[in-house]
């Protein structure tokens, strides 16, 4: 049989689809890009990447979330290729949560699904109190609260960001006159593994430099970090654990997955109150542990899909007419029995229909 017109443009805009789009997203200061996989036809999950990182961060996870959802991968100001701030502006956490509103606004989302690391976790639990009616979907990978120091400690970090901010300001301005110190690649590599504490492997390295350094003008083979320098003294949203537990108690009735990676201490007994209200108050939250590091999500995607796939498949399940799948693959069985509830509710609204004839 002739495949019509209609049927070639049909595969090739399927396969388009299937190729990651790059965006960008104009914002007051200029824009934030993205990469959109997968399904472009429906609204996707929004994933945001941890401190100092970019949506490289997500590269070996993608392939293995299920296929009825797109993801919008995006760089936070200041990371990978989207804008830095103006010289002389500090970066805030209130500025990456706006990030998300504008993003919403751009697409016309009157709710979103969030991925979140690290840092964007942290962003996300904030958002998801202040938010809730407005998130459908939350996944955070190795943070479940916002940080607290305590007084003291406190006090030293604000007037220590203070100082370092400001030299990298500083540095930021001489960086257009003059290069940045470069490094050879397995340097960077190194660089990276070691600023990290062994959280990011060394083979996977390479998914967050991508995006991250710039190559040389002055040295052949080596490269220069990129991205703003005064993003590793961004002003955090401190909360005390009386604010933590409040903020935790607004989240009710969203489905809300939190993953521990199991040699990593980011989540520890400071968290527990947070859990535990989250436990008994959201009847859709989910703590599991991955065996990895804080990057867990990049080291050990396997593990981590495992838990998240059923996740979303049970809090966005894909409308069946356009579900597809590869050759010879079955419906997963999440899927498969949501397609049996249909048809079940279906089969009762039509014996209604005849009994009232």
């Amino acid at each position: 049989m002739t495949a019509t017109p209609a049927d070639i443009k049909e595969i090739e805009q399927n396969e388009q689809h299937e190729q990651p789009m790059d965006v960008r997203i104009n914002m007051p200061w200029g824009y934030v890009v993205g990469r959109w996989y997968g399904n472009r036809q429906v609204r996707p999950i929004l994933a945001l990447h941890g401190w100092l990182d970019n949506l490289g961060t997500w590269n070996e996870l993608l392939p293995l979330l299920p296929k009825h959802l797109g993801v919008l991968c995006i760089d936070l100001p200041g990371h990978g290729f989207s804008s830095k701030l103006p010289e002389g502006i500090a970066y805030h956490f209130v500025d990456y949560l706006c990030v998300i509103l504008r993003i919403m606004e751009e697409y016309g989302w009157q709710k979103v699904s969030l991925m979140a690391h690290s840092m964007s976790a942290m962003l996300c639990f904030i958002f998801a109190s202040l938010y809730p009616h407005r998130l459908d979907m939350l996944i955070s990978i190795d943070i479940v609260r916002t940080r607290y120091r305590k007084p003291p400690s406190q006090i030293e970090y604000l007037r220590t960001n203070i100082e370092r901010y400001m030299v990298e300001d500083e540095r930021f301005a001489n960086a257009k006159r003059e290069e940045p110190p470069s490094y050879t690649w397995q340097e960077l590599e190194h660089v990276l593994h070691k600023g990290s504490d062994g959280s990011v492997s060394l083979e996977n390295c390479h998914h967050i430099l991508d995006r991250n350094v710039a190559k040389s003008t002055k040295y052949p083979d080596k490269y220069y970090f990129s991205r703003d320098g005064r993003c590793k003294y961004y002003f955090e949203f401190h909360t005390s654990p009386p604010f933590a537990a409040e903020l935790a108690r607004t989240i009710r009735n969203v489905p809300y997955c939190v993953i521990k990676g199991s040699e990593s201490n980011f989540i520890d007994g400071e968290s527990q109150e947070v859990i535990d209200i989250l436990r008994s108050n959201n009847p859709h939250f989910e703590l599991h542990e991955v065996q990895g590091t804080h990057h867990v999500h990049l080291n050990n995607a396997k593990g981590v899909a495992e838990i998240i796939n059923p996740f979303i498949l049970h809090h966005r399940p894909p409308h069946l007419e356009t579900w597809t799948v590869d050759e010879q693959e079955e419906l997963p069985e999440v899927v498969q029995k949501f397609a049996l509830a249909v048809d079940e509710a279906e089969n009762v609204k039509r014996r209604k229909r005849k009994s009232n004839l």
